[in-house]
């Protein structure tokens, strides 16, 4: 038996002292570094929460028409918007101690060691839902020293700056649920077809049980282990008092219904029209595509889902399908400009390319009101006579010539009013108002109806040759509509973030850019093309659709040899057609000439089928009188056609027509006068040439 001697006693005790004091600077060097890391944690701030989400778009009623994810699909939602079920279900398998440990489970970790020891394996996980958020947010999932170190730092920054609740959130709205799919709202729709505040027992549990292996636990790709997994996590809820024993046998009875997985290849609402909307997104906010698709924004739009599908049925019932010709279509809100319905071309699968607001095409005669605007503007009136008649024009200082010519071939040869050649599309009457008003005044006007081409100052343009975009017609004939006020096509309505705040809102105040009268007389003049008291030498060019109208309308149609055109409005809508053939095929079918025409007049009829019927309101400064349309005077009772017709107050005829008196010297007389006045107009036009 040793001796403990009084010189070994005090070697043991100063030993013993020597170890102490070396515990209690370790001991404070360790605290030292753990409150350093806190504070500075502390001091670093709260880490941003900004992770990619998928960007949501909404039709004007609020139905969701698409989303941009950019292969990730992610929603944000708040857990008052998250099932109960959802939230239980998470902590009682990932982190049963969530609400009470700092963001590490010590108890938890030494139990994993010691499995993994006698292992001799990485056999279990001790990460808590704090560790397994910072992961997600911040890092890689490698398995270095290095990302375990910064895990744990983010970890305390999300502890020390944020409440369990947030932490809970973001973690539940990050996690991965497998096919591209994050967070439990993207999940809930992506699965079953709901919001995440709707899931059920059996369903919250089920998809809980995704995050620990997608590959593995998903339904679509094994449903009989997915389930499994859903009764053990239906289970540890039981046993950590969340829900009860006929909760439990319930959930498990419960027959899951998932979504068919075809249904989620489906392309969008209106795809044409969503494109669009990015452009519009990335104009307004300056920011490309990408960030549109990531920033888990919600765009509200104008669209109107009734109209757009009544636009893509008409679209596929009234073309032959055979046929190889494309179509465009845009139909909006004279009052606002919202776009309400938009089709760029027949099959987006095949051609995404948007003719509505891509495609620049010939209008022919659509461009015509534009020119009849500006002619009324300059002193022109609805009974303004010219001469319908094969016409030499010459330009340039008399070095060119132009001979345009009217459909088929027809001609007055005799004068006729402002309002028959609008009504029956005369070139010759469009050429010679062009002219005479100088062709730099057309030009002008498109640019102030809102035209982004450009047009040419040449004779031809009266006729349409210098290329639009439907959609920057049909809102010009919006202007003329709504009397004159500044609209742009808009698809977007507001835009609101992530977090739901306000960051674009539209404007409703519309400038006042036309002279409204002379806008009203010219509407007014448009509804002519469906009249038939105005048929003369040749028909009213609507013709073929003015039957099947029930309401009224102003319109105009355009034909090129590769175009065909009609634009019209009511006063609660204006809608654009075009049909031809992508690389400028002639058409040469009378039925396909007949498209634009039908798609358009059924349209409008179906969109404003449960409508009030509203006509065209006369503002003040204006005056509509009775008159005779072949020569413009006031009509008497004598005469065979009486039609209303307005004039800007001051230029309504003040002469009686004379031409259907049966006595032979007051035709004599009118006769007469008329051709005084004619001439004199004639030879004023010319001397201006």
């Amino acid at each position: 038996m040793d001796v403990i001697t009084p010189k070994r006693l005090r070697i043991t005790l100063k030993t013993m002292r020597a170890l102490l004091f070396i515990g209690l600077l370790v001991l404070v060097f360790l605290s030292t570094i753990i409150l350093s890391i806190v504070l500075y944690a502390k001091w670093q701030g709260p880490p941003s929460l900004t992770v990619p989400q998928s960007t949501i778009i909404y039709a004007s009623d609020g139905t969701k028409i698409g989303e941009l994810h950019n292969g990730q699909k992610r929603y944000w939602v708040p857990l008052d918007d998250i099932s109960d079920y959802a939230l239980q279900a998470t902590v009682a398998i990932e982190d049963q101690s969530f609400f009470e440990h700092n963001g590490f489970d010590y108890k938890r970790i030494a139990g994993a060691a010691l499995a993994d020891l006698k292992a001799m394996a990485k056999v279990q996980g001790a990460s808590t839902i704090t560790q397994q958020y910072a992961r997600n947010l911040f890092l890689h999932h490698g398995k270095t020293w290095e990302r375990k170190a910064k895990e744990a730092f983010y970890t305390i920054r999300l502890e020390q700056n944020y409440s369990k609740e947030q932490i809970l959130e973001g973690y539940i709205n990050t996690i991965y649920y497998g096919h591209g799919v994050y967070g439990i709202e993207a999940a809930a729709n992506y699965y079953f077809g709901k919001s995440a505040k709707d899931l059920s027992l059996a369903e919250a549990a089920l998809l809980v049980g995704i995050p620990k292996g997608p590959s593995t636990y998903s339904p679509y790709v094994n449903q009989e282990k997915a389930e499994a997994r859903q009764e053990i996590i239906l289970k540890t809820m039981k046993n950590e008092g969340y829900i009860t024993a006929n909760q439990l046998d319930a959930a498990l009875r419960e027959e899951l219904v998932y979504t068919k997985k075809e249904s989620k290849q489906q392309k969008g609402i209106a795809p044409y029209f969503q494109d669009a909307v990015m452009e519009s997104v990335a104009d307004l906010l300056q920011i490309d595509e990408e960030a549109i698709q990531t920033q888990g924004l919600k765009i509200y739009t104008t669209l109107d889902i009734t109209m757009q599908e009544t636009a893509e049925k008409l679209m596929n019932s009234s073309i032959d399908q055979s046929s190889d010709i494309q179509a465009g279509f845009v139909a909006l809100e004279p009052s606002t400009g919202h776009v309400k319905a938009l089709i760029g071309g027949r099959e987006y699968d095949k051609s995404p390319f948007n003719r509505a607001t891509q495609a620049v095409r010939q209008p022919g005669s659509a461009i015509k009101p534009l020119l009849y605007y500006t002619a009324i503007e300059n002193g022109f009136t609805p009974s303004t006579e010219m001469k319908s008649e094969p016409t030499t024009f010459k330009y340039d200082n008399g070095k060119a010539t132009y001979k345009p010519s009217n459909y088929n071939g027809y001609y007055a040869n005799d004068f006729i009013t402002m309002l028959q050649a609008i009504a029956l599309s005369d070139n010759i009457y469009a050429v010679k108002t062009h002219m005479f008003l100088g062709m730099d005044k057309l030009v002008k006007s498109g640019e102030q109806f809102g035209l982004k081409t450009k047009m040419k100052q040449i004779p031809s343009t009266a006729l349409g040759t210098s290329p639009v975009r439907l959609i920057d017609l049909v809102n010009a004939y919006g202007i003329l509509g709504n009397g004159g006020k500044k609209i742009e096509p808009t698809f977007v309505t507001k835009i609101e973030d992530a977090s739901g705040k306000l960051i674009y809102k539209s404007s409703k105040e519309k400038e006042q850019i036309l002279d409204e009268q002379a806008a009203f007389v010219t509407t007014h003049m448009m509804t002519g093309m469906f009249d038939p008291k105005l048929n003369d030498y040749t028909s009213i060019t609507g013709q073929t659709i003015a039957s099947t109208l029930t309401r009224e309308y102003a319109g105009k149609s355009g034909t090129t040899s590769t175009d065909s055109w009609m634009v019209g409005f009511s006063p609660q809508i204006v809608a654009g057609v075009w049909t031809g053939y992508d690389k400028g095929k002639s058409i040469n079918l009378v039925q396909e000439r007949s498209y634009a025409k039908k798609i358009w007049a059924n349209f409008m009829e179906e969109s404003l089928e449960d409508e009030s019927v509203k006509a065209f309101r006369p503002p003040d400064g204006v005056v509509g009188v009775y008159i005779n349309p072949a020569s413009g005077k006031l009509a008497t009772k004598d005469c065979p056609v009486r039609r209303l017709t307005y004039f800007v107050e001051g230029t309504e005829p003040t002469e009686y027509c004379k031409e259907h008196k049966s006595n032979k010297k007051s035709e004599d007389k009118a006769k007469k006068e008329t051709n005084d006045k004619e001439e004199g107009l004639f030879e004023k036009l010319f001397k201006w040439w």
